[in-house]
């Protein structure tokens, strides 16, 4: 075989093994202050997913950047910018979570897929559709090469991840990663809740649909220091949000509490049936005590079980809000709609006639 011979086999042998999906896929970017890297990121995320679905969307949401993140963002929507672009440039800055859902809920896509561009490698993309195209409503990917956060943030995740499994039953980091793929179905059940920018994060895994979780490893492209006092904050978030068990264990104690005081004044009203020699004024100070904890405790009680339906019941108001929208000016998805509908089209004629009138 000869060295022309053997290149068209090797391109045509790349054709048949590199993996392609009839799908329109959304995906989800979530960035702030990268107004030098984002035009490049996103040329380079264009070029892989064109690659292998039929059709996308790049759903771009800046979480309220300070630099001129905006106007890179017009430029590359504008005439003769990158196709197939939507940017939502949020007012105030939001958790990761709630400016995902910020993209999820404007996306059109039969999936739609989340990752941050910066540390998440969309290469690894096709292995997750191979999968969602398998059958699969949610497809994780959790990448072996951590990036390097400081020892407060380290221990504080730890913490976090132990008490929620504990709570919960699932790891949000190994189990549920920021890194996903969700179907149509997935995001119609989380939008049916209260509050989908919360329950967003746990959801997928816990929702009872058919899950994947796959591994890789790459190196993140960048890393950007976490501020512990958000993290933190979020976290308690989804702890009160996605579980009543920490507000039952108070009203447990409460009840637990009213409980141990009703048996020791029974204990103070027999020793004073028993015995003799008693301290003088020992008995009325227990029974005050003890009838006022009693009292305090089933107060905590009643509450905590009315805090518990009330927030069962609430529902807050907007977590974010769109300051400014762009699209794309050129949409390839248009462009082939119009050109289907010419071509099924019989009355539209192509033929030119000629000078003779023939």
């Amino acid at each position: 075989m000869n060295q022309g011979t053997r290149h068209i086999f090797d391109n045509a042998f790349r054709e048949i093994s590199m993996k392609y999906f009839p799908i329109f896929l959304s995906v989800v970017f979530v960035v702030r202050n990268q107004s030098g890297a984002i035009a490049q990121i996103l040329l380079e995320a264009a070029s892989v997913i064109a690659e292998h679905v039929s059709d996308y969307e790049i759903i771009v949401v800046d979480n309220a950047s300070n630099d001129d993140s905006i106007s890179v963002f017009k430029r590359l929507a504008d005439e003769g910018g990158q196709p197939n672009l939507q940017v939502y440039a949020l007012t105030k800055e939001v958790d990761a979570d709630t400016a995902s859902w910020v993209g999820l809920e404007n996306a059109l896509g039969d999936f739609v897929a989340v990752l941050d561009p910066f540390i998440d490698d969309i290469k690894f993309l096709p292995e997750m559709l191979d999968e969602a195209a398998a059958g699969a409503d949610v497809v994780f990917a959790n990448n072996d090469q951590e990036p390097a956060q400081n020892f407060a943030y380290r221990a504080a995740k730890l913490v976090f991840n132990g008490l929620y499994k504990w709570l919960n039953g699932i790891n949000l980091t190994k189990e549920a990663p920021h890194y996903r793929i969700l179907s149509k179905n997935v995001i119609g059940f989380i939008l049916q809740h209260r509050q989908p920018a919360t329950t967003y994060r746990h959801l997928p895994a816990t929702g009872g649909f058919s899950r994947v979780n796959l591994k890789y490893s790459a190196r993140p492209r960048s890393v950007s220091p976490r501020r512990l006092g958000k993290s933190v904050d979020l976290g308690m978030r989804l702890l009160v949000s996605t579980t009543q068990v920490p507000m039952r264990l108070v009203t447990s104690l409460s009840l637990f509490g009213a409980t141990a005081n009703i048996l020791y004044c029974m204990y103070v009203v027999f020793i004073a049936f028993w015995k003799v020699d008693i301290a003088p004024g020992w008995i009325s100070l227990s029974l005050q005590q003890s009838g006022m904890f009693f009292l305090l405790s089933m107060v905590l009680f009643v509450l905590g079980e009315y805090i518990l339906h009330m927030a069962s019941l609430s529902n807050e108001g907007p977590l974010y809000h769109v300051g400014q929208e762009f699209t794309s000016a050129r949409m390839t998805r248009r462009e082939r709609l119009n050109i289907e509908a010419a071509e099924e089209n019989p009355s539209i004629s192509t033929h030119t006639p000629t000078e003779g009138g023939g």
